[in-house]
C-alpha cells in the first residue's frame, strides 16, 4: 500500500456541492459548485474565489480549454459556461433544447467537446460559441463524461448503452460493447500506455479499451463502490472516487488495486483532478476538496 495523507480543504458550505474540478493554466484548481451555482478558484494553501452563475444553472464538469480559458457544462440551463482566469464570464446555448451537457474536454482540433446526456447527442463548442451536433447511433445511450484519445479522436462513455464511443473529427461514430451487463460507465481518462481507462459505477471495475477496440475489466475490492470519476497522475498510476464507498481509488501502473477512506463519512466524492502542487485533489459534495498527498 502507499502511504497517503488526506487532508480536508472548505470551499463552500455543506449543501453547495463541490462536483468536478481541473487544473487551469494559471497554476489554480479550478472547480464548480452544481448546486449553489459557482465557479471556484484555489490555490493551494490560500483562500477560494467563488464567481457567481445564474441560479440553478447545475454547473458540472470543468476542463481547460485551448485558449487559456476554463469551459464547463450547466447541466440544468442546457449552456456552455467559459470563464477566463480574470473571473469573466461568457455562456453559449446549445442548439437542441433540455438536452442536458454533462461531460466536457479539448480536442486535437482546437475546439471543444461535450457531450448531450438527454439528446442522445455529442456536442463541439469552438472557442467563438459555435456549435456542431453529432447525432448518437444508440438511442437512449446519456453519453457522460468525454475525453481525447492518443488517435486524434474524442473518447466518451455511453452510460445508458453500456457501451464506450468514439467519435473522429469528421463526426463518425464508433460503439464498443462492454463486456459486464450493467457496468454503467461514467469517468474516463486518457492513460499514459495509449489506452483509455474508465470507470464502471454500476459494474464495480475499471475498464481499460485500446484505439482498436479491445476491452479489458478490473473488479473492485469493493463491488459497491460505485466508482464515479477517474485521472492519470505523472506516473502513470489511475486515481478515482468511490462515491458509494466514500473513498478514493488508486491502481498502480504495475496492477492491483488501494483503497483509502475518506475523512469525514458521507462525503460524496465526484470529480477527481491532478493539482498544481502535483498532489491529487477530488470534489467532495459536502462543500470539500480533499487533497491526497504522498506520506
Amino acid at each position: 500500500m502507499t502511504d497517503v495523507k488526506i487532508e480536508e480543504v472548505v470551499v463552500a458550505g455543506p449543501d453547495e456541492g463541490p462536483y468536478a474540478l481541473t487544473t487551469g493554466p494559471d497554476g489554480a484548481l479550478w472547480f464548480t459548485l452544481v448546486h449553489s451555482a459557482q465557479v471556484g478558484r484555489l490555490v493551494p494553501g490560500e483562500r477560494p474565489e467563488l464567481h457567481g452563475l445564474a441560479e440553478g444553472c447545475g454547473p458540472t464538469i470543468i476542463a481547460s480549454g485551448p485558449d487559456d480559458g476554463l469551459w464547463f457544462t450547466e447541466y440544468q440551463a442546457h449552456r456552455i459556461g467559459r470563464i477566463t482566469t480574470d473571473g469573466s464570464i461568457d455562456e453559449f446555448d446549445l442548439p437542441t433544447r433540455d438536452c442536458g451537457p454533462f461531460g466536457i474536454a479539448a480536442g486535437p482540433d482546437g475546439a471543444m467537446w461535450c457531450t448531450e446526456t438527454a439528446a442522445n447527442r455529442i456536442g463541439r463548442i469552438t472557442i467563438d460559441g459555435d456549435v456542431t451536433e453529432y447525432e448518437l447511433p444508440v438511442a437512449g445511450a446519456f453519453p457522460s463524461a468525454i475525453v481525447a484519445g492518443p488517435d486524434d479522436a474524442m473518447w466518451f462513455t455511453m452510460n445508458q448503452a453500456n457501451a464506450i464511443g468514439r467519435i473522429g473529427m469528421d463526426g463518425y461514430v464508433d460503439v464498443h460493447d462492454l463486456p459486464t451487463a450493467n457496468a454503467a460507465p461514467v469517468g474516463i481518462a486518457a492513460g499514459r500506455d495509449d489506452g483509455l481507462w474508465f470507470v464502471e459505477i454500476g459494474g464495480g471495475q475499471i475498464g481499460r479499451i485500446d484505439i482498436a477496440g479491445k476491452v479489458e475489466e478490473y473488479a473492485l475490492p469493493d463491488r459497491a463502490a460505485r466508482p464515479h470519476a477517474i485521472t492519470v497522475d505523472g506516473d502513470g498510476a489511475l486515481w478515482f472516487t468511490e462515491w458509494g464507498g466514500n473513498r478514493i481509488g488508486r491502481m498502480p501502473t504495475g496492477g492491483g488495486i488501494e483503497s483509502y477512506d475518506l475523512p469525514t463519512p458521507d462525503s460524496e466524492p465526484h470529480g477527481i483532478a491532478v493539482g498544481p502542487d502535483g498532489a491529487i485533489w477530488a470534489a467532495l459534495e459536502i462543500g470539500v476538496l480533499a487533497r491526497i498527498g504522498r506520506g
